[in-house]
């Protein structure tokens, strides 16, 4: 499979945004969920490293996991292409096959997706 790449790019930082909060997602860091003081204990007995390895820190995931709600709820399908692609990281070609279309059209709906994200992360950028 080919690694998607994002240096160089018109919304590469965005979109690098958008694959680092879904690493962060897969790894079920964005999943509250309850976890038994025993299961605690074994976990730290027996660490594993699943191979995921990813550069967001909570705060800023968190920030993006919202927006991408706000788009999700302002558009539903160019939500949902977004998080399917960047936070269950799903190919282009599949998200075209489920939703009967092209994968050049499913493509086009992602950028717009990101550009969306990007325009409301903007004045996060400024703050800092």
């Amino acid at each position: 499979m080919k690694k998607r790449t994002y240096t160089d790019k018109p919304l590469g930082d965005t979109e690098y945004l958008l694959e680092q909060w879904g690493s962060w997602r897969m790894s079920g860091m964005g999943v509250p969920r309850y976890v038994s003081q025993l299961a605690s204990v074994v976990a730290q007995a027996n660490p594993c490293d699943d191979g995921v390895s990813y550069v967001i820190t909570d705060d800023v995931a968190m920030v993006v996991d919202a927006t991408v709600a706000r788009l999700i709820k302002r558009n539903q399908q160019m939500g949902d292409f977004v998080w399917l692609y960047f936070g269950a990281k799903w190919t282009a070609v599949r998200i075209g096959e489920q939703n009967r279309m092209a994968e050049r059209k499913a493509r086009e709906i992602i950028k717009q997706g990101v550009a969306w994200v990007d325009s409301a992360l903007e004045h996060f950028r400024e703050a800092a």
